[in-house]
């Protein structure tokens, strides 16, 4: 049954997970005419290490975030690339608002100690989303 018409998968690049199988998911929840936006999220870089860097360093990762991003999609339709610097929950539940998505396909890595402590980006976005949220493992 194909009921969303916009779907967010937030793709992690620093993690070796494949995405293909959140593709799967939200190509088989995809409403006709509906649209998938596959997005990264760029840390920004902390003033105390930015002083030692380019001045355009963050545009620098942003820019290959993008095109490891755009490889990632490519030959899928309809899928959408977006990469956006903040912090990772929170910057994907705001895009997530401010696009009116409906759903969003994460995928949730193995938790260790510290992610039963400070939470990972997945269980944050479960928490406080304000749509729908289908996790893979």
């Amino acid at each position: 049954m194909s009921i969303y018409k916009n779907i967010l998968i937030p793709i992690a690049l620093d993690h070796e997970r494949d995405p293909t199988r959140a593709f799967e998911v939200a190509e088989a929840l995809l409403a006709d005419g509906g649209k998938v936006t596959a997005l990264t999220v760029v840390e920004e870089i902390p003033p105390y290490v930015a002083q030692y860097l380019p001045a355009d360093q963050l545009q620098r990762n942003m820019a290959a975030a993008q095109d490891v991003l755009a490889g990632l999609v490519k030959g899928r339709k309809g899928v959408d690339v977006a990469v956006v610097s903040g912090h990772a929950a929170q910057t994907i539940l705001d895009f997530a608002e401010k696009a009116e998505v409906d759903l969003i396909v994460i995928q949730s890595h193995r938790p260790g100690l510290q992610d039963y402590l400070l939470g990972s980006t997945a269980a944050r976005v479960v928490r406080h989303a304000g749509c729908a949220v289908h996790v893979l493992r």
